[in-house]
């Protein structure tokens, strides 16, 4: 089957499950991500390995999209508003969930299953684990408020939330990772190599961001052409221009074009029409992209044999964000709702988590335990982005900014 009729399958089931989806009130990207597995070479063959290979440019372009329109939702406005209530609402959830997730963890792995026999190997695992529990798929929940059109507190503080989740986890992540060697053996621990490193990466990340952002009012301002193919036109180049060069220097390429987006929001003259447009002309398109892709990347065959271990890591997981939020919440006084539902929309995991755990997997320090990792953040994601959804949506009806 060639590269384009294999597109054009994933795109038009996605969007018939997708729609079928809406019919049995479920969010839409739930079928969306339901086409990609059920076209996944572990599930039916339909699409070969090959295929699912060949994909990933555009599952780069439609994720740069996506984490452009996240950081959108990062005006000055709003977070002169929440700023100070929203990160340490992030501090708070990224926080419970890692300490949740290794305690748990920790005493499932040592006293009921015998997959390690050493101490040390348990610790490191159920840290590496927890590690990957503070991001959340802020694209799932971009996707179900766009879906329903959700307005209030509850989807701004989610998609706040979200957005600086993905670099709390980062942070997480190359702390713990510099770190859990320790319990293996090594005691050459170069934290505060790492730390640099980390710095950096983030650092020019937002600096391309930003700078690209300054190019993109520099143009409209001087071309000052507004038609709406244009507008497209110049904001899917520059989109891509920043992941591009972000990427060609080894930067965290996500948190650049979420800067972008910052940028464009809140000093971009064109900043609501080009949201505007983003909104209506391509959303439906790149989420149907993504969220199929998204399932017909999860390598199903290794979730086999992770079965308890998965669902202890979502439960400690979906324990440590609603308690991390609760008790954030109770302390900063925050809005009653966001206080009992912006939890729900933190579920949805992917994306991120899934590339940084297989960057452990390469480390070979990790090699004994890659396949209980990889099939615990792939058994966990592919729960988390059917459910997770599902979630988001009665989680913003009962905050009443949905019908």
């Amino acid at each position: 089957m060639n590269i384009i009729l294999s597109i054009g399958i994933l795109i038009f089931t996605g969007f018939i499950l997708g729609e079928l989806a809406e019919k049995i009130k479920l969010p839409k990207i739930s079928g969306y991500i339901l086409a990609g597995i059920l076209l996944n070479p572990d599930v039916t063959g339909v699409m070969n390995s090959d295929f699912v290979g060949q994909t990933d440019p555009l599952l780069t372009m439609a994720l740069s999209f996506i984490t452009f329109s996240i950081g959108g939702s990062l005006s000055a406005r709003n977070l002169k508003a929440t700023g100070k209530s929203v990160i340490w609402l992030t501090v708070s959830e990224s926080l419970f969930a890692f300490f949740s997730v290794f305690i748990f963890l920790l005493v499932w792995l040592y006293f009921f299953t015998n997959l390690y026999t050493s101490f040390y190997i348990i610790i490191a695992v159920s840290l590496l684990l927890a590690s990957l529990a503070a991001p959340t798929d802020p694209s799932a929940t971009l996707a179900v408020i766009h879906e329903y059109k959700a307005k209030g507190p509850v989807s701004s503080a989610m998609l706040q939330i979200a957005a600086f989740d993905d670099l709390a986890g980062i942070i997480i992540y190359t702390l713990v990772a510099a770190f859990a060697p320790y319990f293996l053996g090594n005691t050459n621990i170069q934290l505060g190599h790492k730390l640099i490193e980390m710095g950096i990466d983030i650092g020019f990340a937002l600096l391309i961001g930003a700078l690209v952002g300054i190019l993109f009012i520099g143009i409209v301002q001087l071309v000052k052409k507004e038609t709406e193919g244009s507008l497209i036109v110049l904001t899917f180049g520059l989109i891509l221009l920043t992941y591009g060069i972000s990427e060609y220097f080894g930067f965290e390429s996500l948190l650049a074009t979420m800067a972008l987006g910052a940028v464009t929001i809140n000093f971009n003259p064109l900043s609501n029409k080009i949201f505007r447009l983003i909104e209506r002309y391509t959303d439906e398109l790149i989420f149907v992209i993504f969220f199929s892709l998204s399932g017909l990347h999860l390598q199903l065959s290794s979730v086999a044999g992770s079965a308890s271990i998965i669902a202890i890591y979502i439960i400690a997981r979906a324990l440590g964000k609603f308690g991390g939020i609760f008790f954030s919440s109770s302390l900063m006084k925050t809005d009653p709702k966001v206080k009992k539902y912006a939890a729900g929309g933190l579920i949805p995991q992917g994306g991120i988590v899934i590339g940084l755990s297989i960057l452990l997997t390469k480390s070979p320090e990790y090699k004994d335990m890659a396949s209980t990792i990889i099939g615990v953040v792939i058994g966990a994601a592919l729960i988390h982005e059917i459910t997770g959804p599902l979630i988001s949506r009665i989680s913003l009806k009962k905050a009443g900014e949905i019908e």
